[in-house]
This record gives structure tokens, C-alpha cells and sequence, in this order.
């Protein structure tokens, strides 16, 4: 039964490419979908409180944990296509970053002076994110070996897995604690089935490892893993910020206001992912010209959908918000049609950081990790610096200001350093791209 099961999810029909693109899609779209109206709908259910504990472990503390799981390896896995480290080597690399994440959450938990109901969810949400970054590593095998439908078809089938048992059991009985341990059951689950079921039958992948590779790939990838952990931190500082300084309820409120960023990053991930492969093959084969129609192409693409979100936001927000306090209820009206002006602000800071994230899988494929890392590095002064003042001073609105700033300030760095990389190619090849 096990194997006509794994047959079915490895079954591609005539055209694969199509196949391959198709269930990226679906795969980020779910997993997408669910980061952005999670925390709306526990909201609704058990209050704007313990919504606001949710969305807080949820979108930023148990994410940040899932960075470090992760590792920032998935750019560099999937650009290996030289094979310079087997998949075993990437998996046991995995177990200790996963054994890492797990220890800095509940290290953090300890020292942050939360009450133990508030801790105990949190802590349940880093488990969860932290098995999310376990099944990265299969994940990006999947992809490396030009089976990105099965990427697509973990993330789906995962997604659904954990999100569906987690609603229902919150519905059932309106008790978010218990809801987040039978969502990490389930994603212990949904990694057995759609995981590591598939990869142990997908032909050509190397098992081996040997602990002498761990050190040069930790050393290979740090500065990427260190610069995705910062980047998360810069682009949740206004939300690590209203944690510090306001209620649980704000935390709430704000990531209601931010889902439209999930929307942007999804539209631009649906657009990137599938060209990753190709823009390396461009660079190392130093076809500059061609990189470069690819490049300006998605960046037009990025751009034509993030005025269309701004126009959207500026046009449909209020009358959106007004639904949502309809959705949630009676006790909510007025609380979200408010920060129509922070909505517009986000959305235009999310189509920022769709723009900066194309540059950064740029950089990654020039490997320009020093050059990632310290842009990081400034900007994540910046941010620890402005965001809890201005949330002190405006607070969501002051939140959604510090979000645009540092977006739009990160995607300018990493814009002009992309292009005089290029720029630099171009004359060494004697100005013929």
C-alpha cells in the first residue's frame, strides 16, 4: 500500500514542466493561504487576545525559529546542481539546526517573562515551524533532482494536513492550546507521508554523508543562514516591536492588517521559483545578457503586480476591512477599518520585499554572501533602532511606517548591488554581455 501510495504522488502526466509549475503553485498558494488567514480565523473563534498570542508565535516568533531550522540552506541546495553535497550531508545538517531551533526557542521562552498558557502555545508553534523546516531539506531535494511538483505536492498536502486538524479541533473545542498540539501531530505526520515516504523511492539520491562535510557546508552557507535570520527580524520588527510595547490584541490587529503581504510574496514566489534554476545556469555558463533579460523581465512582472496590489488597496481596503469586522463580529466594529491607511502602507512595503527577495536569489546565485550579509547587518541595526520607536510614538500606524521604511530601504541596497555585480560581468567581458 505504502509504495502505490508513494507512486501516485511521483506520477507526473506528459508534460512535467507544466506539472512542475502547476503544483508549486498550489503548494504556495496553500502554504501562503494559511499563514495569512490563520491567525484571522482563531481570532474570530477564541477572542483578540489569544488571536494575538497565536498570530505573534505563529507569523513571527515560531517563523523566526523556522529560519534557524532552515538554516537559509535552500537557495544553496537547490543552486547544488553540481552535486557538491550528497542529500544525506543536507539532511544530518538538518537534524542539528532543527535541534538548535528548538533549544533557542525554549531558551527564549524561558528569559521572556511570558505568562505559562501564553509560553505553552508559543513553544507548541515553535515545534510546529520547526518540523516546517525539517521537511525544507526534503523539500529542496525535490527540486535540486527537477521534481518541484513534489515540493508543490508536500507543501499542499502538509499544509492541508495540519491546517485542517488544527481548525477543527480549535472549532471543536475552542481551546488553542490543545488545537496547536494537534497541529504538531499532524505535521509530524504530513513530513512521514509526504516526505520522507517519497524521497527513499526517488531514484538518484544519495543517502551518504560523512561528518568531516558538515563544517565546510556550515561554513558555505552561515552568512546566508545569518543573513535570512536577520532579514526575518527586519521584516517582522514592527511586529516583534507591538509585542514589546502593546497588548496581545495588537499583535492581532496588526497581522490582520499585514496579510496582504503574504498575497504579494506568494504572486512573486509563483513567478521566481520556476526561473531559479535557469538564472543559475545563465551566470555559471556566463551568458550575462541572457541573465539579465531574465532578471529585468521578472522585475517587470513584480512591478506590474505591486501597483495593481497598491491601486487594489487604496481602491477596495476600506470596504475589505469593513467585511472582516463583519466576519469576526459585532464586538469588532470599527477595530480594523481604522488602519486603512497602515493597509496601504503594508501593501506598498510588501511589494518592496517581493522586489528585494528577487535581488537576494540573485546575489545567491553570483554568491555574494558577504555582500548579503552586510546589508543585513546595517539594515538590522536600523530596524532595532526605528521600529520600537515609532510603535511607541504611533503605534499600528507607526508599525506599519517602520515595515515601509525598512523594506524600501533594504530593496534599494540590494537593487544597486545586484546591477553593479552585473555591470562589473560585463566590462570584464569587455562590454559584451
Amino acid at each position: 500500500m505504502a509504495d502505490s501510495w508513494v507512486a501516485l504522488l511521483m506520477k507526473t502526466g506528459p508534460d512535467k514542466e507544466k506539472e512542475n509549475i502547476l503544483w508549486n503553485i498550489a503548494g504556495s498558494f496553500c502554504y501562503a493561504f494559511a499563514s495569512m488567514v490563520l491567525s484571522f480565523l482563531v481570532m474570530a473563534v477564541v477572542g483578540e487576545e489569544e488571536g494575538g498570542i497565536f498570530a505573534f508565535g505563529y507569523s513571527t516568533f515560531g517563523q523566526q525559529m523556522f529560519i534557524l531550522a532552515y538554516f537559509g540552506i535552500r537557495p544553496f541546495q537547490i543552486t547544488d546542481g553540481g552535486q557538491e553535497y550528497r542529500f544525506g550531508d543536507y539532511l544530518h545538517h538538518r537534524y542539528r539546526t532543527c535541534i538548535l531551533a528548538a533549544g533557542a526557542g525554549i531558551l527564549y521562552l524561558l528569559l521572556s517573562g511570558y505568562k505559562a498558557e501564553k509560553a505553552a502555545v508559543i513553544l507548541l508553534l515553535v515545534c510546529y515551524k520547526t518540523l516546517d523546516g525539517f521537511a525544507d531539506v526534503y523539500e529542496s531535494e525535490f527540486q535540486r533532482s527537477g521534481n518541484l511538483h513534489l515540493t508543490g505536492k508536500s507543501n499542499t498536502f502538509r499544509t492541508l494536513l495540519s491546517v485542517g486538524i488544527f481548525l477543527g479541533v480549535l472549532t471543536w473545542k475552542k481551546h488553542l492550546l490543545l488545537a496547536c498540539g494537534a497541529a504538531v501531530g499532524a505535521q509530524i505526520l504530513g513530513v512521514i507521508l509526504f516526505d520522507e515516504a517519497v524521497i527513499k523511492r526517488l531514484p538518484g539520491v544519495d543517502f551518504s554523508w560523512e561528518k568531516g562535510r558538515l563544517r565546510p557546508l556550515t561554513r558555505e552557507t552561515v552568512l546566508l543562514f545569518v543573513s535570512v535570520f536577520l532579514d526575518f527580524y527586519i521584516f517582522s520588527a514592527a511586529k516583534y516591536a507591538i509585542d514589546a510595547n502593546l497588548d496581545d490584541a495588537a499583535s492581532g490587529y496588526f497581522n490582520i492588517i499585514f496579510m496582504p503581504t503574504s498575497v504579494i510574496n506568494l504572486a512573486a514566489g509563483f513567478v521566481i521559483r520556476p526561473v531559479l534554476t535557469g538564472l543559475t545556469e545563465t551566470w555559471k555558463e556566463e551568458r550575462t545578457g541572457e541573465f539579465v533579460r531574465k532578471l529585468a523581465g521578472i522585475i517587470k512582472i513584480i512591478g506590474a503586480l505591486s501597483i495593481l496590489a497598491v491601486v487594489l488597496a487604496a481602491g477596495l481596503g476600506r470596504p475589505v476591512l469593513w467585511i472582516m469586522e463583519r466576519i469576526l463580529g459585532g464586538a469588532y466594529e470599527g477595530r480594523l477599518i481604522c488602519y486603512h491607511v497602515p493597509f496601504i502602507l503594508i501593501v506598498l512595503g510588501g511589494a518592496c520585499y517581493a522586489l528585494l527577495n528577487l535581488h537576494y536569489y540573485a546575489l545567491v546565485i553570483m554568491r555574494k554572501q558577504k555582500v548579503i550579509f552586510g546589508i543585513y547587518g546595517a539594515l538590522t541595526f536600523i530596524a532595532a533602532v526605528t521600529a520600537p520607536v515609532l510603535v511607541r510614538k504611533a503605534g499600528i500606524v507607526g508599525a506599519a511606517w517602520a515595515y515601509l521604511i525598512l523594506m524600501a530601504v533594504m530593496a534599494a541596497a540590494f537593487e544597486a548591488w545586484t546591477w553593479a555585480e552585473i555591470g562589473r560581468k560585463i566590462r570584464q567581458a569587455g562590454g559584451r554581455p
